[in-house]
């Protein structure tokens, strides 16, 4: 971003100085090429150290929906998971080299584990560009991208195969190309072909984004918006918007037959219509006040997971768009970033499901895409505003942090202590309440502000400060990142193992085909499409059917008080036998083999 577009009052040390405008050498460009080389490789390191322990997709159903999505691209068996949410096929084709090299399903498992580190680890360059962008010094830029990169939206969900791995980069790169291509001059000669090619990687990005997560809706409306506005405005020519509008709707087109040629694949008998769930909920008080309401919850998150660093950032933004004397491109793309966090808030909150778990009324993962962002532009208010300012910019935040915790706290009230709590939803604010079982509103809110007085008092140090401050936030993000891994991710892992893992017990890779009873829980259902990998897999209700005989194996629902052996209804079959019968507290199951 230009100087133009740091939306920051007069700046004070630590400001790129004059001298740093002037185009390095080459010998200095080599040394920055291998330090974000190194750098690059080092946060793709951490993130695989970090993944070490994953197995096997625990994050149900959003990892299996990827996983089961992108092994059909690669001409794998079907999978059914009808009833459930439509899982997209952007993200799977980037999976597909793991497909390809793995042959078992902990391998492919790992291999796309691989593919999201690399690309994770992108935020590096992404959040330097964007940090130089708002005129923070090139050292402090390296340093606070490689404190960006290590948010726990970015780190964790890379231990994860879900979309959340890689479109924190997918935004950010597309903001950057976006106010390139807008704020360029008038181009001509190889300057225009430059910008067009900004243009073009922008539309490419959030066409991508689209065809990934439905959260791309949000973007692809705000990205044709800032093509017309561009040309409304005479920003860019006709010729020039053209262009990036005709990358935009070919890939948007083509990315909308690659997600419908999925669902016969995958959804054979219909999906959870999600898009009914936001229709009625934009139509009906009680709809709003739910949607308004939980939206808020997921921006309450996005601050208190950063130690408010996200609020100073939205503030700032949202100061940008509305003072009068921001120059009209950089404001453009203040409403833009604003309207992107407002749409996955209150949209996402209105196509959910009501789930009576506390994650339904606050929430992270939906804005971690935008968080990085926010985090940044809250880093330089720290390192680069007026006293002043930046006292100003922390009050806003604050009251912005209290008053979200209200609103969560009034529409929320006692359903944050009687609902289930799951702990995957809540990785940041555990660390903070220091408690892996239960969700505490308060005592995150007072942690996350206090983890911000501590931030602007470490800013406040002349030379010493960026360091301190770089290295509390690096700090609290690694040990949020770690007691997460340690007392989430990897014990999921352990308990979905013991849960479902048929290895040894039946022969997986010999098995072509596979039934699940409707009555397993999905949660088995899904783990059991996975172990299964060479498997064809169809559900049935064992309520209403008999189970099938033209498959390999049938896996049924296992009642309380009734033996293993009287679970087929009648009796089982000729030749058919138990191969394995569990009783989990996910749930009771027999599988069957002949």
């Amino acid at each position: 971003m230009s100087t133009e577009a740091a939306p920051l009052a007069v700046a004070r040390s630590p400001v790129a100085p004059a001298a740093e405008g002037t185009p390095p050498t080459v010998p200095r460009r080599r040394r920055w090429a291998w330090l974000f080389l190194l750098g690059w490789l080092a946060q793709v390191a951490v993130r695989l150290w970090l993944a070490s322990g994953q197995t096997m997709p625990v994050a149900t159903p959003d990892e299996a929906g990827y996983l089961f999505a992108a092994r059909v691209l690669t001409g794998g068996p079907d999978a059914d998971l009808s009833w459930g949410t439509v899982y997209r096929g952007g993200y799977p084709l980037l999976l597909t080299p793991a497909f390809w090299l793995g042959d078992d399903p902990v391998t492919v498992y790992r291999g796309a584990l691989v593919i999201n580190a690399m690309i994770s680890a992108a935020m590096l360059p992404l959040a330097y560009l964007l940090l130089r962008g708002l005129r923070v010094r090139r050292r402090w830029s390296y340093l606070f991208a490689h404190v960006t990169a290590l948010l726990p939206g970015v780190l964790f969900y890379s231990e994860f195969v879900l979309t959340d791995a890689v479109l924190p980069v997918v935004l950010l790169g597309w903001l950057l190309l976006i106010h390139a291509w807008l704020a360029a001059p008038n181009p001509s000669g190889p300057s225009r072909r430059r910008v067009a090619l900004h243009g073009v990687g922008a539309s490419l990005l959030i066409a991508f984004a689209y065809t990934s997560h439905t959260r791309g809706a949000v973007f692809l409306v705000v990205h044709a918006g800032l093509l017309v506005v561009a040309v409304a405005c005479r920003w860019r020519s006709w010729r020039g918007a053209a262009v990036s509008a005709f990358a935009f709707a070919a890939a948007t087109g083509a990315g909308m037959l690659l997600n419908r040629s999925l669902l016969p694949h995958l959804y054979p008998d219909g999906d959870n219509d999600l898009s009914g769930n936001l229709v009625r909920r934009l139509t009906t008080q009680d709809g709003m006040g739910w949607m308004l309401s939980l939206g808020t919850g997921q921006i309450w998150y996005q601050s208190v997971a950063t130690g408010g660093l996200a609020a100073v950032g939205l503030v700032t933004v949202a100061f940008a768009a509305a003072r009068r004397g921001t120059p009209a491109r950089p404001r453009v793309l203040a409403l833009a970033l604003l309207a992107i966090v407002a749409g996955i808030a209150f949209a996402t909150s209105g196509a959910l499901p009501v789930e009576y778990r506390v994650g339904n009324y606050v929430y992270g993962r939906y804005l971690a895409c935008v968080t990085p962002i926010l985090f940044a532009v809250g880093v330089a208010v720290l390192l680069r505003a007026t006293r002043r300012t930046l006292l100003v910019a922390v009050a806003a935040a604050v009251a912005l942090t209290l008053l979200t915790a209200c609103v969560v706290q009034w529409y929320a009230g006692d359903r944050l202590s009687r609902y289930t709590y799951t702990r995957y939803d809540f990785p940041e604010t555990s660390f903070l309440t220091w408690d892996w079982t239960s969700f505490h509103l308060w005592r995150a809110t007072w942690a996350g502000l206090a983890l911000l007085g501590l931030a602007v008092l470490a800013s406040l140090l002349r030379r010493l400060g960026p360091l301190l401050l770089s290295g509390l936030l690096a700090a609290v993000a690694l040990a949020m990142v770690v007691t997460a891994t340690d007392n989430i991710a990897r014990p999921l892992v352990r308990e979905s193992t013991a849960h479902t893992d048929l290895r040894g017990r039946a022969d997986l890779e010999g098995t072509r085909s596979v039934a699940l009873d409707w009555n397993v829980p999905w949660t088995i259902r899904l783990s059991q499409f996975y172990w299964a990998w060479w498997s064809e897999g169809s559900v049935f209700n064992a309520r209403d059917v008999r189970p099938p005989q033209n498959v390999d194996m049938v896996i049924l629902a296992w009642p309380k008080k009734v033996p293993a052996a009287a679970t087929w209804p009648g009796g089982a079959p000729a030749g058919w036998r138990i191969a394995d019968s569990r009783r989990t507290a996910e749930g009771d199951w027999v599988a069957w083999t002949r």
